[in-house]
């Protein structure tokens, strides 16, 4: 029903599913780099064709599809369902009329500030990203995290220093202002994050008092950057920073000397091990592909007694 060739494609269709190279027609999972491309007509939600659209061009041309609407394209009813990984992420369900296959591009299970709870529909095959396929990256509830968060935030603040929180401008930089905002904490985000924002903002995502950094820093605000090692990361004009990264592979012992910043918070929008495994359990397939992460998930899958092979490889063609 798919294949591989240096990305997924279903086969039938001939539909690129998150190919990083420009394809005639493209599915976009979401509007991170690294599952898009200037493609022909790219296929999405509304809101990742804003985000598309600002990224790549305004010129950009699309095919909006939105969660749980069916459409049809060539032999196959293609659906989107929400992936809680950032605003507009969707997961495809792909539909032959004998066969039913859900490609989950990145997401994440459970609640989200910015973005629509993940939905997972029952199929017969599952390509599902596997980033944190390794037992070690069984996160601490998000409520704990959030709350170290804020709490790490207010004591910054109160000592006189200014919290700078790292995060990528794209979806994790909305969400972390967002959780700050709605715990009273005001904002001024790095421009290239705010430029994202407004976007958010005209999609109706509400992320309360946030404003853009100009170069000078506003009494009792945390700022939220990019984050360390990217060009441009830096924001001048802070006295005293605290720097604060938020990322899932905050979980790794030494993250913070990793990432060079005071703190480093397990706090991803990726899922963990354990929702990996409840995924697999909850769409009930009886073929997995495993995507983006470490071949050893592939057989934690098969000890829980699923039926489970890797995807990607070096090999330049692949049925399945």
């Amino acid at each position: 029903m798919f294949h591989w060739n240096n990305g997924v494609f279903l086969t039938k269709a001939g539909l690129a599913l998150d190919v990083t190279r420009r394809q005639k027609v493209g599915f976009i999972s979401h509007a991170h780099a690294d599952h898009m491309a200037r493609h022909e007509l790219a296929i999405c939600t509304p809101d990742t064709a804003r985000l598309y659209q600002h990224r790549l061009g305004a010129q950009r041309r699309t095919m909006e599809i939105r969660y749980r609407e069916a459409m049809q394209f060539g032999p196959l009813e293609l659906t989107p369902y929400p992936a809680g990984h950032c605003l507009g992420s969707a997961m495809l369900l792909a539909d032959d009329g004998k066969k039913r296959l859900l490609f989950t591009g990145d997401f994440k299970l459970g609640p989200s500030a910015t973005s629509a709870e993940a939905e997972l529909p029952e199929a017969d095959i599952l390509v599902m990203e596997c980033t944190f396929g390794k037992p070690r990256y069984q996160l601490p509830p998000r409520e704990e995290v959030v709350s170290e968060l804020i709490s790490l935030v207010r004591e910054t603040l109160a000592a006189g220093q200014t919290p700078v929180i790292h995060a990528y401008a794209l979806g994790k930089a909305q969400e972390v202002t967002r959780l700050l905002t709605l715990a009273g904490i005001k904002v001024q985000q790095h421009p290239m994050t705010y430029a994202v924002s407004l976007v958010y903002q005209q999609c109706g995502v509400d992320l309360g008092d946030v404003t853009e950094y100009k170069g000078k820093l506003r009494d009792d605000h945390a700022v939220v950057t990019l984050p360390r090692g990217m060009k441009n990361f830096r924001i001048a004009g802070i006295k005293h920073p605290v720097s604060i990264a938020v990322t899932g592979w905050a979980a790794d012992p030494g993250a913070k000397y990793r990432y060079r910043v005071d703190h480093a918070l397990p706090l991803s929008d990726h899922a963990d091990f354990g929702q990996l495994l409840e995924t697999a359990r909850r769409v009930g397939a009886g073929e997995i592909y495993c995507t983006h992460g470490s071949a050893e998930f592939v057989g934690h899958l098969r000890a829980a007694g699923f039926h489970a092979l890797p995807v990607t490889g070096s090999y330049q063609m692949r049925m399945f």
